[in-house]
């Protein structure tokens, strides 16, 4: 099973890059947008925000750690929550334009898939009829044949090269072989306890989010793992709220955020985070359940503290 804990960690991904500024008014782009979302959600009771950069002009996805470090001094001297950068970036990057906010800015935490897939969002094309910028439809529409990449050798080199900043990682699995590539870094020993294993749900091109395939992740994830880690999930879309409450009732943690949905609920877009990180956290209480602060956060997860960071 998953290491025991006592509360429920939130985590709230405030933009990323799936969605595209005609999809929500709501979408944070400029650097003071992203930094009220964090702020926002931090307050309504995530103790961790998951951040992805963009260019303020256009709102295209950019991992210039110049653009980070437009709200990361704002959002750290505002609030005590713990901060993840993406090493994701967007499909469209290298491996190694993608590392350098981690490996530079030097987090508590990173996310890092595990692995290469598809990555299918040319789905949403038929939503719009007209775009606010140019280069989102072509962005959209190119995921049928685009690959995210992240070989065995990518995964290995993101950790190497940011070992020395004893920067824990946000371990993304899109699928079950996820999971037995996490194990196979824990083994090589470039990994350590305890892990913290994010779930994705409803992505085209990883596992869907049946409730039969939250509990075969979780199983999988007990028995490569035992105690060694803790799990959380996320639901993309429809599936946010739905997959998280499955998650906490199962003992996991969960992350919402309009980088995962930009909804509230059906017909309704979420006009913040913060209403995202209300939702759940609702959820949780009515379930019984706690919310972890940020501080509780840093010691489930054995992270080295916020001022330990290089911004």
């Amino acid at each position: 099973m998953a290491a025991a804990q006592g509360k429920v960690i939130i985590t709230c991904a405030v933009t990323g890059a799936i969605h595209t500024p005609t999809m929500s008014p709501h979408l944070p782009v400029t650097p003071e947008e992203i930094a009220a979302g964090a702020i926002g959600a931090a307050q309504a009771g995530a103790a961790i925000v998951h951040l992805h950069a963009r260019e303020p002009a256009d709102g295209r996805p950019t991992q210039d750690p110049k653009m980070f470090m437009r709200f990361l001094p704002a959002i750290k001297a505002a609030s005590n929550v713990v901060i993840n950068l993406t090493t994701g970036g967007a499909p469209t990057m290298t491996v190694e334009e993608r590392l350098q906010p981690a490996l530079q800015l030097k987090p508590e935490v990173a996310s890092l898939n595990m692995g290469s897939m598809n990555f299918g969002l040319y789905e949403m094309l038929t939503r719009y009829k007209e775009w606010k910028y140019d280069w989102e439809k072509p962005y959209l529409a190119g995921s049928d044949e685009r690959i995210f990449k992240n070989t065995f050798k990518d995964i290995a080199y993101i950790l190497q090269s940011c070992s020395g900043n004893d920067t824990r990682f946000e371990i993304e699995c899109y699928d079950i072989g996820h999971l037995y590539t996490a194990a196979h870094f824990l083994d090589r020993r470039l990994v350590k306890p305890p892990l913290f294993i994010q779930s994705v749900f409803g992505i085209r091109g990883g596992i869907g989010p049946h409730p039969e395939d939250v509990m075969h992740m979780k199983r999988t994830a007990d028995r490569l793992f035992g105690d060694q880690y803790l799990w959380s999930v996320l639901g993309a879309g429809r599936n946010q709220m739905f997959v998280a409450a499955m998650s906490a009732v199962m003992g996991g943690n969960v992350r919402v955020g309009l980088e995962d949905s930009l909804w509230l609920g059906r017909g309704t877009l979420a006009r913040t985070n913060a209403e995202q990180v209300t939702k759940i956290r609702r959820i949780l209480e009515e379930l019984g359940l706690q919310v972890a602060t940020p501080d509780e956060a840093r010691e489930m997860l054995k992270l080295k503290g916020g001022r330990n960071v290089a911004f």
